[in-house]
Parts: C-alpha cells; structure tokens; sequence
C-alpha cells in the first residue's frame, strides 16, 4: 500500500537511541529538580521521550534543514511543558528544592554474594542496556499513541464519509 506519509516503524532507529543515551542522565537530572525531587520525575522524563519518539522523524528532518539541534530544542519545550502540567495537577503547591547528587545517596548493602560479586565481571556491567531500555519504552508507547490515532482518523473519515453519502442522497431524493 502507497502511503503519502509512511507510518511510524515499530522499533526505534540508531539515531534516537544515540540521541536518549546522550541526553538520558540530563534529562533524568532535571525532571527531578523541577519535581521537587517527587517520585513521578521519572514518569515525567518517559513522557517528555515519549513526545520527542512522536515526533522524531519531523524534527530529524527539521535538523537538517535548519542545521541546529532542534530535537534538543523540543525536549527542553516538552519538559517545560509536562513540568507545568504536572504542577497544574498537583493537589498542594510543589516545593522546589535543591537535591544533593545522587552519588550522596547512600545505596543499601547487596543482599547477596552474587550482586556483590557482580560489578566485578565484566559480563554483567551493561551501562548501555538501562538506555536502550529507555529509548524503547519511550518509542512503543510513541507507536501505540500513532496507531490509536491512525484508528481514529479512519474512523472519523468513515463517519464523515457516511454523513455526506446521507447527505447527498437526501438532497438527491428530496429534489425529483
């Protein structure tokens, strides 16, 4: 089927997970200090990636032919933007407060010999795979979003469709 604008791939492309994996931490960082330091920082993070999915093919595009970060520039919008409706939605005002690094957090002990043992192999130290895991997360729930639209633009067309076949053919009836 011929498609004028192709629909959205299923998995996400190399440049999407290169593009969270460099702005992963950052992100993380700064959802939290506009949160307060709240739980839902972290959902707040997955919904802004999920909105830069969305959109990715657009703003690659708009990168090139602008020459300049405009996927950089539409995550930092869409923060601001899921940062304020968060606030919105609050039932008591958010405190913003400043939070030590999260290196000053201080981590409970292992429960185990073998999650002591394994930051020491070389096996079981994937840095890469907590944004993988990220970027995909992000882009299934980009996906879900694009079919359930592409459900609801046809089922809206259809009805419209309807509704002026009824038309018409009333007009046409009523004028003979």
């Amino acid at each position: 089927m011929a498609y004028l604008f192709p629909p959205m791939d299923d998995e996400p492309p190399a440049d999407f997970i290169a593009f969270v994996a460099a702005r992963l931490e950052l992100l993380h960082r700064e959802a939290m200090r506009l949160c307060g330091g709240d739980r839902s920082a972290t959902s707040l993070a997955m919904d802004v990636l999920t909105d830069v999915a969305g959109h990715w093919r657009r703003l690659r595009w708009e990168s090139r032919m602008r020459h300049r970060d405009v996927r950089g520039e539409y995550l930092v919008r869409r923060l601001a933007k899921r940062t304020e409706q968060w606030r919105e939605e609050q039932i008591y005002p958010v405190e913003v407060a400043f939070l030590p690094p999260p290196a000053a957090y201080a981590r409970p002990a292992p429960a185990t010999v073998a999650q002591q043992l394994a930051p020491l192999l070389p096996t079981t130290v994937r840095d890469e795979a907590g944004v993988v895991a990220e970027a995909e997360i992000a882009w299934v729930h980009a996906y879900r979003r694009h079919v359930w639209h592409r459900y609801v633009r046809l089922f809206g067309g259809g009805a419209l469709l309807v509704g002026g076949l009824i038309q018409v053919m009333s007009q046409a009836s009523g004028s003979g």
